[in-house]
Order: structure tokens, then C-alpha cells, then sequence
């Protein structure tokens, strides 16, 4: 637990400045956001209401720990209910020598998240013309201003197609679509009608959408013909397609939107050749014409499945991670309002992409539950110019921005004046890996103008929802430290062990409760779920990540400590990336392991062993790169280095050791399985 106090007498405020200057760069959160980022620093209305002082948040930090049913009880006020619930509000087993693992949150209770986040907007709290989402496009051309009650109607006549074509409560529908409007209506459908939504990233390659489409036993599939990233054009239809022809099993329909860039470019549509099957694609404006715009809400039960999301695996195969209906909604709504200290003229932004778990919770479920205004941004960061996310923030008047820090990195090669106007901000978030303090400096400085806190949060896909975070107006910032726990959330730090260890101290980040958010399961496969997550450590939900607990109880996360890799803020499995690779008929055996990248934070280093008489060359190594990744897993997935490894070296077992020097002079230590 942080163990922060704060002073109202200026001496103890500079003593805490100096045991908070780490790098020598002292930052004051009682100064720079207890106004919440105003210039003029009058704003005092922060949702942490009365955690004007650390010790205040650590006073309800304890509440919703000591008390949890009263805390989320009064969090459940908030929302409509078809049926209260009618036994104790959290239920739960991690141990799992006492049993099945499992997590039960209000059970009893029927709501509708759909109706939570959408109906009582419009009808209950008259936001009905309040903008929803600003719509920008991967060209500054595009973009489209959609209200509550447009994304309403818009909701119901996709949820009414989708029972049209026979989908119903508990079927699962997989989605691949751009950053458009259509995918937060199609996703939101899905919750409307009970039906449980599978995002697939639309850079993942045709197999690894089949993979997901067969893994979770989807009934159709969403998609759209094409998207411009940058400059850059991809046939999204082509790449469905041919992840259909895969699933040979299984009949999936396939619903194709037109892209608003190829609808008003000729020239464009022309270059896109969509490939078409009369027996299973229809167009999506097609299957809209003539719908009702009017659709009753399916009444789910807590506990009903919400979405499957994909996420990277230690063994290669990718894990279902699923998540459920009440307790999602409760957290990602209450973390988008204290930690992004949401108010109702705020503009919102984040930059994430809707495949990933960050845009499920803070793009569409968590400011859509609280009533917010966010940009749907399709670009990228440096196309159509490297000023592209200063411009949309001027053009937007953006006050909330949650972006990664590879995207800061990537952009702090360009100087440190943005040539917009910022001044609209008040308080910048990061997502997705640990950021360098030189990064979280520089967006401080730069971006922020030195007036808005910078809020770096560490959640999971697993989590639903930041777990590790400052809230703006309490916690006492340190550049690179995700700081303190959320409410209700109870970190821990294991040795090897399983001892726990207290005060300064670094090993296995565990946690020892679950909170609302967490994920419920490996989407059929109860045995995955409980030996990734619960197995090492009896009592505990195991996250993968090493961390270090500092003199202040402030956490620091390290990098992940299983065989995972952060690429860009996105987990890679070194066993997807190394069957890839030996899937090349050249190759006998691959090994992966991280090299530091000034922008990705991690890259990809892969050493291959060939099969006899056969030659190691460039045309091989762009085989291996297109092929054996970009075209398999995604372009995520695209080593920045191969290097020929005649012989790697194996214990007596058959595995594989690998000692790798990095560019900043560490030894990275990789054991692989080789195949024998």
C-alpha cells in the first residue's frame, strides 16, 4: 500500500519533493494537479471530491477495501437495473487448491450495459444531443460529428439486422473492422441483443483471425472492404475472406461496410478489388435499409458473458480472455471517472485502437457510461505530417489524452514544439507499457506545457481496467512509477517463493483480491485460465509482470517476467513468433528474445538455425519477415532483426538456452522448447 503522507505545512511539502526526486526531476501533484491542470488554478472540482490530499484517497482506498459491499453498492446507485441482486456482492475462489477458480459479482442482478450507456444518456439524463464521438479519419477530409442520439438509433438498427440474420443472446460475432463508426455500433449491438462481441485487430493476418473465429465458434463476421493506414491501403475484405476460407468448418456470413474513403474516392475504390461471395457476404448498407431504429435491450444477467478479446500467449495459441457484464461496466466507468477526472464539458481522447482492451473500456464502455465526448480517431500519428494528434487536439478543444508511450517516444523525434494550440489540455494519460522517464518529461513538459498531470496507468487486457494508477488532485507523481492501486484493487509482491514480501522489495507483482473487472475465464478452456493465472501462487491472481515497490509503497513495473514481449504497448508470445518462423521450410529451429528499441520499447531479435545445405541470405530474411510473420500474425510481428544461429544451445532436456546482449549493455536470458 502507498505509504505517501502528505503535509499541509510547506516544510513537509519540500521535504516530500525530495524523497520524490528520483532522477533529480522533482514533479508535485499537490501543485501542478490538484487544479487539474488550470492555468489559472481555480478549478477545484475534481471527482476525488474530497481527496484534495494523498491521505484522503488512502481514506477511501481503504473503504472500498475494508467495506467492499457498501463501496460498490453505492457505485451500483449509479446505474438502471432490470433486477437488484439478491445474494452478496462479490464471490470468489483463487485458490485453487480449494476448488474451481471463479468470480461472481452482484449475482442475482439483470441490467443491460447497452441501455446503461445509451438509453439512460438520452432518456434519464437528456444528453441526447450531446456530441458522443468526434469522428476523424485516417485523411483530415473525413470526419463526422455523432451525437447520443444518433449513435442510438444507429445502434438499434444494427442490433435488429443482426437478429435479422438469425443472432441471438450468447452467439458470438467476430468484428474486423477500422477505427469507424460502425464498429462502436456493431459492438454495442452485440451488447444490446445479449450477444457476445469478439474484436479482432484489423492488422492481425487472416490467420489469426480464423484462429479467433474458430477458437471462440463465431456465428458471422464484420467487416469492411478497405482502410487507408497513412498512405498505406489495405484490402480488409481480402484478408476476411481468406480467413473464412480457412474456417471450412464453419458457415460465417460476412457483413462488409464501405469505407467512407472509398464511398467519395473513385480513384481509390477503383485500386480496391474486393473479393465477393453471393452465398455468404452482404453489404451492411444493404442489410440496414429499411430497419427499424428501435430495438428493446436483451436483460442479462451479472454474470452473462460480455465480450471474448484475444490476447498473446505464452504457449504460441492466444487466450480467450472473457469478460462479463455488471462488474465490467461498473469498473470501467468509475476508472474512466477518477482517473481521467471526467467532467461533462471535457473533451476525451484516446488514441488506442478498438481492438485492443483499452479501446473496449476507454474508448466505448467507460465514457459512454459516463456521458463523455471522445474522438474516434482512425490515422495514424504522423500522417498526413507529424503534427496530426497537436492538430486534432486544437481542432477538438481535447482537455483529456491517453496515448502510449510509443507514440510519445516516436513523436519526441520531432522537437519540442507542437505548432498548436494545447492550452486546452488538463490532464495526459499513458497505457499500454512501462513509460521511460525521459518520455514522461518530455509530454510533460512539451505537450502538458508543465501543467498537466501525466497519469500512467497499468491495467491488463485480464484487468478490465487500471489497476495500478495516480488520480488526478491526489497522487504525488514520480516520472515512470504507475504509483498506487485503484479502488478496491490489493497489489502484493511475491519472491520465488511465494513469500510475500513487504516494504522496498521486487518480484512477482500478485494480486490478492479480485475487484469487479477482472476477467472470468479462458473462453473455454477453465484449465488454461486457472494454470496461467492461479497455479504458480495458491491465493493469488498471478499477472506475469515484475515490479518493485519503492520507500513510498509506490509501484514500478519492470517488464513482464513470462516468455512475453511488449512490442509497441502490444503483448507478442516468443512461441507464436518462433513457430512462425520455423513453419519456413528452411528453418530447423528459432529462438526470440527483446532487444530495447528507442521507440517500440521492445523489437523483436530472432536467431534461426537452418536445415542443412541450406544458404542464409536477404532474400531469406525477407521471406522470414513477410511471410513468416506479417503474413501469419500480423505486422506487429515483424522482426527488427534475424540473425543465423548455426547451433543454439540446449541442457541435456532438449531446451534451449540463449543469452542475448542488448544494445544498452544488459543480458537478456531466454530459455526456448526446440523442437526435436
Amino acid at each position: 500500500m502507498c505509504s505517501v503522507t502528505l503535509n499541509t505545512s510547506n516544510g513537509g511539502h519540500q521535504v516530500l519533493r525530495a524523497r520524490l526526486s528520483g532522477s533529480g526531476y522533482a514533479r508535485d501533484a499537490r501543485s501542478k494537479s490538484l487544479n487539474n491542470g488550470s492555468p489559472s488554478g481555480k478549478r477545484t472540482d475534481a471527482h476525488v471530491v474530497f481527496l484534495t490530499y494523498f491521505d484522503a484517497y488512502l481514506a477511501l482506498y481503504k473503504k472500498s477495501t475494508e467495506e467492499p459491499e457498501e463501496f460498490w453498492a453505492d457505485v451500483a446507485q449509479e446505474f438502471y437495473w432490470k433486477k437488484p441482486p439478491s445474494g452478496q456482492m462479490l464471490q470468489y475462489n483463487f485458490d485453487v487448491n480449494k476448488g474451481n477458480i471463479y468470480i461472481k459479482f452482484m449475482e442475482g442482478a439483470k441490467t443491460n450495459i447497452c441501455y446503461n450507456v445509451l438509453d439512460r444518456n438520452v432518456h434519464e439524463r437528456n444528453l441526447g444531443e450531446k456530441v458522443a464521438y468526434y469522428w476523424e479519419g485516417n485523411s483530415p477530409d473525413h470526419h463526422q460529428t455523432i451525437t447520443y442520439n444518433q449513435l442510438l438509433r444507429n445502434v438499434c438498427r444494427c442490433a435488429n439486422a443482426l437478429k435479422l440474420l438469425g443472432v441471438k443472446k450468447g452467439d458470438r460475432v467476430a468484428i474486423y473492422l477500422p477505427m469507424i463508426p460502425e464498429l462502436v455500433y456493431t459492438m454495442l449491438a452485440c451488447a444490446r441483443i445479449g450477444a457476445v462481441h469478439s474484436i479482432v485487430f484489423a492488422g492481425f493476418s487472416s490467420e489469426s483471425l480464423c484462429e479467433r473465429i474458430v477458437d471462440a465458434q463465431c456465428n458471422i463476421l464484420v467487416t469492411a472492404d478497405g482502410v487507408y493506414r497513412g498512405d498505406k491501403l489495405i484490402n480488409l475484405k481480402k484478408i476476411a475472406s481468406e480467413a473464412v476460407e480457412r474456417c471450412k468448418e464453419r458457415f460465417v456470413p460476412c457483413v462488409v461496410v464501405k469505407h467512407h474513403a472509398f464511398r467519395t474516392n473513385t480513384d481509390a475504390s477503383s485500386k480496391l478489388q474486393t473479393p465477393w461471395d453471393e452465398s455468404c457476404d452482404i453489404w451492411w448498407d444493404d442489410l440496414m435499409d429499411g430497419v427499424s431504429d428501435e430495438c428493446e435491450p436483451e436483460w442479462m444477467d451479472s454474470e452473462d458473458p460480455l465480450f471474448i478479446l484475444y490476447t498473446s500467449g505464452s504457449t504460441g495459441k492466444p487466450k480467450g480472455v472473457l469478460h462479463t457484464v455488471t462488474g465490467y461496466m461498473l469498473y470501467t466507468s468509475l476508472t474512466f471517472k477518477y482517473v481521467f477526472d471526467y467532467h461533462h464539458d471535457d473533451v476525451y481522447w484516446c488514441t488506442a485502437d478498438i481492438g485492443w482492451i483499452t479501446g473496449h473500456s476507454y474508448i466505448t464502455y467507460g465514457p459512454l457510461a459516463n456521458g463523455a465526448t471522445s474522438v474516434l480517431f482512425e490515422g495514424v500519428p504522423v500522417y498526413p505530417h507529424v503534427g496530426r494528434l497537436w492538430e486534432i487536439i486544437e481542432k477538438y478543444g481535447v482537455s483529456k489524452f491517453y496515448t502510449a508511450p510509443t507514440a510519445i517516444r516516436l513523436l519526441m523525434k520531432y522537437g519540442r514544439e507542437p505548432l498548436y494550440d494545447l492550452s486546452s489540455l488538463r490532464v495526459l494519460g499513458t497505457v499500454g507499457e512501462p513509460i521511460n522517464p525521459e518520455a514522461w518529461l518530455w509530454y510533460y513538459d512539451v505537450v502538458g506545457q508543465q501543467r498537466c498531470p501525466v497519469i500512467d496507468t497499468f491495467w491488463q487486457t485480464e484487468t478490465g481496467g487500471h489497476v495500478l494508477t495516480p488520480l488526478p488532485a491526489a497522487t504525488p507523481l514520480k516520472p515512470g512509477s504507475a504509483t498506487c492501486p485503484f479502488f478496491g484493487v490489493q497489489p502484493a509482491i511475491l519472491n520465488e517463493h511465494g513469500e510475500e514480501l513487504e516494504g522496498e522489495a521486487e518480484g512477482y507483482l500478485v494480486f490478492r483480491k479480485p475487484w469487479p473487472g477482472i476477467m472470468r475465464g479462458v473462453y473455454g478452456n477453465q484449465e488454461r485460465f486457472e494454470s496461467t493465472y492461479f497455479r504458480k501462487f495458491p491465493g493469488f491472481y498471478v499477472t506475469g509482470d515484475g515490479c518493485r515497490r519503492d520507500q513510498d509503497g509506490y509501484y514500478w513495473i519492470t517488464g513482464r517476467i513470462d516468455d512475453m514481449l511488449n512490442v509497441s504497448g502490444h503483448l507478442l508470445s516468443t512461441a507464436e513468433v518462433e513457430a512462425a518462423l520455423t513453419e519456413h521450410p528452411s528453418v530447423a529451429e528459432a529462438a526470440v528474445v527483446s532487444r530495447p528499441h528507442a521507440v517500440k520499447g521492445e523489437c523483436l531479435y530472432c536467431f534461426v538455425t537452418l536445415k542443412d545445405h541450406k544458404e542464409f541470405n536477404r532474400t531469406l530474411m525477407e521471406e522470414l519477415k513477410r511471410k513468416g510473420q506479417r503474413e501469419k500474425i500480423g505486422p506487429i510481428a515483424t522482426p527488427d532483426f534475424i540473425q543465423n544461429a548455426p547451433g543454439l544451445p540446449k541442457t541435456r532436456s532438449g531446451t534451449g538456452i540463449l543469452h542475448f546482449q542488448g544494445s544498452t549493455g544488459e543480458q537478456v536470458s531466454k530459455s526456448v522448447l526446440m523442437n526435436k
